[in-house]
């Protein structure tokens, strides 16, 4: 790699570094926001709807579209998401 390229390539990884961070606040968001909904559920068998995670995935599929991004990208990332938030809904429901 060219030292031009180098240093370019430093620069567009510290905008990623900025926007890493600001991601983690949103994610700490959205854990806070989960742990309320956990709250309200009184069975275990409420914390999977399957209906809702088709319908996230359907709009998040159309914004990624509209906004001409590879919804493969988005899919796969909110799935993710999705199930790594149940796993966690079900660790605090375990505690209640």
């Amino acid at each position: 790699m060219s030292p031009k390229n180098k240093k370019k390539l430093n620069i567009v990884r510290k905008k990623l570094d900025l926007l890493d961070n600001k991601l983690i606040d949103l994610i700490k968001t959205r854990t806070a926001l989960v742990e309320e909904v956990v709250k309200l559920k009184e069975h275990k068998k409420d914390i999977v709807d399957k209906k809702r995670i088709s319908a996230i995935l359907k709009k998040i599929k159309h914004k990624s579209i509209k906004k001409k991004i590879d919804p493969s990208i988005t899919k796969r990332i909110w799935r993710n998401m999705i199930w790594s938030y149940i796993n966690y809904e079900k660790k605090i429901f375990n505690k209640k």
